[in-house]
């Protein structure tokens, strides 16, 4: 400020010294006289697209996104082809949430400048958020005992308002060279006080390898916590889920806790209890567990690395819920999530599971998401 002070001083008439004064005026927080400053000079030099530029800086950071906008129109009509004019003005209309207009001159900057990173991220902020997830996916399950299993499936996950949501899916088995499949359905209420709720059901051709009939329903609740603490929020969630087999009924309850860290990781702790009923026996609960850790791996503008590692331990497969068995296991795995753009994802898992007399169970599998 001392050195242009000194420039204004020796040519008061320098119009460009002026527009220094203003930008630092501007920089260091003295908004009305910057906003002062910029008017004087638009009298004399009306025509210069970069002071109605910094004008509109400024009513920006006094609040006044209209005044800016106004601004910014008289900036891209005195020089249309400038991107940063583009962009700002697509800036000026994303705050005032008019976001189609904000979209159309954000693309026109980038059409501009090809390598502007600023009309890049811009036009990813306006997109709408998708509400419909369609996901394929296929499981393998590889046993050093007996044959291959292959399950494929395809699923819809539709969130209609900020309350309701829905999810269908339809899956197919291959067990032991055995065919069956089944479709699944449920729905999700939420409120920000209550939590959420979702209750669901399944049904299909189960040859005798999967549940003839399911149902569920699950309870979640979660409170954020920080914004820059350690523990950055918490959620809790609690299930019931019952499985009709030709000769085996199964009821699972559920419990975990999730902690939300910093850089989107996250920590979650499940347990799992187990009633099953075989025919000619009486019922019996088995115990089960599961530790899980995600965390983020590299991030660019649209594009997303995440990862997470896994153990779980218990005296049956859970693993693969499906796969009830009289037997203890442990199981090592981990998973990797790509972000391929804002629309698109892929998925991957592996896991390791040891169970009781020394039989393995090597699982992996893939899908890909398109979020529309």
């Amino acid at each position: 400020m001392r050195i242009v002070e000194r420039e204004i001083a020796r040519a008061p008439q320098d119009m460009d010294v002026r527009a220094w004064r203003a930008r630092v005026l501007s920089w260091s927080g003295h908004l009305a006289e910057a906003e002062k400053e910029y008017l004087e000079i638009l009298k004399a030099a009306r025509n210069d697209p970069d002071n109605w530029m910094g004008l509109a800086s400024v009513y920006s950071r006094e609040g006044r996104i209209e005044d800016s906008l106004r601004a910014l129109d008289r900036a891209v009509e005195l020089d249309p082809k400038r991107a940063d004019l583009r962009a700002a003005r697509a800036r000026a209309l994303r705050a005032m949430g008019e976001r189609n207009e904000a979209r159309v001159e954000f693309q026109k900057a980038l059409n501009l400048d090809p390598t502007s990173m600023e009309a890049r991220a811009g036009l990813v902020s306006v997109r709408g958020e998708p509400r419909h997830e369609m996901r394929f996916g296929e499981d393998n399950d590889l046993f050093n005992f007996t044959s291959a299993n292959h399950d494929g499936w395809a699923s819809l996950v539709s969130q209609w308002t900020p309350h309701w949501a829905t999810s269908f899916a339809g899956s197919f088995y291959e067990r032991a060279g055995i065919r069956a499949g089944k479709f699944s359905g449920a729905i999700t209420g939420r409120r920000p006080r209550w939590g959420a709720l979702t209750v669901g059901g399944a049904a299909g051709h189960d040859n005798a390898v999967i549940p003839k009939s399911e149902a569920f329903f699950d309870i979640s609740h979660g409170w954020k916590v920080s914004e820059t603490n350690l523990l950055r929020g918490v959620e809790f969630v609690y299930g019931q889920h019952w499985y009709w087999y030709q000769a085996s009924r199964i009821l699972t309850l559920n419990g975990s806790t999730i902690v939300y860290l910093p850089r989107d990781s996250t920590l979650s702790v499940g347990a799992t209890g187990v009633r099953s009923t075989f025919s000619g026996t009486g019922a019996e609960w088995r115990p089960s567990g599961i530790v899980r850790l995600g965390f983020p791996l590299a991030n660019w503008v649209e594009r997303r690395l995440s990862g997470n590692i896994f153990f779980a331990a218990g005296t049956e497969d859970f693993a693969q819920i499906d796969q009830i068995g009289r037997f203890a296991s442990q199981t090592y795995g981990g998973g990797l999530r790509f972000q391929i753009n804002a629309r698109q994802d892929v998925t991957g898992y592996a896991s390791y599971q040891k169970r009781t007399q020394d039989r393995t169970d090597t699982s992996f599998g893939l899908s890909y998401g398109i979020h529309f």
